[in-house]
C-alpha cells in the first residue's frame, strides 16, 4: 500500500489543469513579458531560499506533514490566480507555489527511503522513484491533454477549480502515508537548528556524500532545463507547432521510459553508469546537431537514460546518508538542481546569442563528459 500512496501523491500532484494555461492567463490579464518573466524569477528564488530549510522542518518535526501543507499552499495559490487574476496575485501564488515544492523536496525522499528501509525493501528505492518520476509525467501529459477541453466548457475558474481539487486530495493522501522514524528517528529529539547543522555538516563532511550530491545535482539538472528549449529547437528544424507538440510528446515518453528502467539499471557497475551518461550526452548532441527531425528520437533516448541514471544517483545518495537529517542533506541536492538549472539558464540565454539551438543544446551536453570522468574515480 506504501508504494501505491506514494503514487498517488506523485500523480495528483502534478494533475494540474493550470500548467496548459497559465501563461495564457497572465497574458490575457494584461501581463507584459516583463512582469511573467519577474514571476518565474519571484518563483525560483522562493524554491532556492525556502529548500533548506524547509528540509531541515521535514527531520525535525514531520515529514508527512510537510507533504500535506505543500498542497495546499499550491492549491491556495492556484485558487488566488483563478479568484482575483493580477500581476500581485499572481506573485503570491507563485510564492505559495514555490513553497509547496520547498516543503515536498527532500520530505518526500526521505520519508520513501526510511518506509521502505523499515520494510527491508530499500533495495526498491531506485525502482519506486523511477515509476514516481514517471507517474509524474503522465499526471502532467493528463493535464495538458484535459486543460482545452475543460477549459472550453468553463473557462480559467475551471480549470483553476481542477487545479485545487487535485491539491486537496494530493494533501489528503499525504495524511495517509505511514511514518515511522528509523535511522532520522534521533532528529525528533533534536532542535531545528540542530538538525539543520546536522544535515549540512554531513553534506559537506563527508567525501561520499557530498559526491553523491553533486553528481545528482549536475545529472538531473542539465537535461531538466534543456528540457524547456525542446520547442525552440524544434522551431529552428523546421517543424510546425503541431509537429512540435509532437515531438515534446515522444521525447517525454523518453523520459518515463528512463524513470521505468531505473530499478534495473541501480545495478549497474561504475563503468557502466559512466559509459551510460556519455553514450546519452553523444546521442543528445548528436540529435540536436542533425537539424533532421529524426534526431529527436535520440534526443528522446538520451533523456531517458538521464532520467534513469538521474534516479540511481537519488538512491546512492539514500544509501549513504547515515546521519539524523535525511530530508535536510535531500534539500542540499535540491538546492544544487536548482543552482545548476539556472546555471544552464544563463548559459543558454549567452550561447544562443551567437550559436544556433542546436549548437547550444551540443556545447551545453559537454559537461555530461565530465561527469562520466569523474564517476570513474575510485572515491565515487
Amino acid at each position: 500500500m506504501l508504494v501505491k500512496k506514494l503514487y498517488a501523491y506523485t500523480f495528483l500532484g502534478e494533475f494540474i489543469l493550470l500548467y496548459p494555461v497559465y501563461a495564457l492567463l497572465f497574458t490575457d490579464t494584461g501581463l507584459s513579458v516583463a512582469e511573467i518573466s519577474s514571476l518565474f524569477v519571484i518563483w525560483s528564488v522562493t524554491g532556492m531560499v525556502l529548500e533548506v530549510p524547509s528540509g531541515a522542518w521535514a527531520d525535525a518535526v514531520s515529514r508527512r506533514l510537510l507533504l500535506c501543507l505543500g498542497p495546499l499552499l499550491a492549491g491556495a495559490g492556484f485558487a488566488l490566480w483563478t479568484l482575483v487574476p493580477s500581476y500581485w496575485a499572481f506573485a503570491v501564488g507563485f510564492v505559495l507555489w514555490g513553497a509547496e515544492g520547498a516543503l515536498v523536496s527532500g520530505a518526500f525522499e526521505a520519508l520513501s527511503y526510511e518506509e521502505l528501509e523499515r520494510l527491508g525493501q530499500e533495495d526498491r528505492y531506485a525502482t519506486v522513484m523511477g515509476r514516481a518520476e514517471s507517474v509524474g509525467l503522465v499526471a502532467v501529459a493528463a493535464a495538458m491533454g484535459l486543460a482545452l477541453p475543460v477549459f472550453g466548457v468553463g473557462g480559467y475558474v475551471a480549470v483553476g477549480a481542477a487545479s485545487v481539487l487535485a491539491c486537496v486530495l494530493c494533501a489528503a493522501t499525504a495524511l495517509t502515508l505511514p511514518e515511522h522514524r528509523t535511522s532520522g528517528a534521533a532528529a525528533t529529539e533534536m532542535s531545528y537548528f540542530a538538525v539543520l547543522r546536522a544535515g549540512i555538516t554531513e553534506a559537506r563532511s563527508d567525501r561520499k556524500v557530498l559526491n553523491a550530491l553533486l553528481l545528482l545535482s549536475f545529472v538531473s539538472a542539465i537535461w531538466g532545463a534543456l528540457e524547456e528549449y525542446i520547442p525552440l529547437l524544434g522551431a529552428e528544424t523546421g517543424l510546425s507547432k503541431t509537429a512540435i507538440q509532437l515531438v515534446i510528446f515522444v521525447v517525454w515518453i523518453g523520459a518515463t521510459a528512463g524513470g521505468l528502467l531505473a530499478g534495473a539499471a541501480q545495478r549497474m557497475p561504475a563503468r557502466g553508469y559512466a559509459l551510460t551518461i556519455g553514450a546519452a550526452a553523444a546521442a543528445m548532441a548528436a540529435g540536436a546537431l542533425s537539424g533532421h527531425p529524426a534526431g529527436f528520437a535520440l534526443i528522446a533516448v538520451a533523456f531517458g537514460a538521464f532520467q534513469m541514471t538521474g534516479v540511481v544517483a537519488d538512491a546512492r545518495l539514500q544509501k549513504r546518508i547515515k546521519g539524523p537529517a535525511r530530508a535536510t542533506v535531500t534539500s542540499v541536492a535540491g538546492l544544487g538542481e536548482n543552482l545548476v538549472t539556472l546555471a544552464v539558464y544563463t548559459a543558454y540565454a549567452a550561447a544562443s546569442a551567437g550559436l544556433t539551438h542546436g549548437a547550444t543544446f551540443a556545447l551545453l551536453t559537454a559537461p555530461y563528459v565530465l561527469i562520466a570522468l569523474l564517476v570513474l574515480r575510485p572515491d565515487q
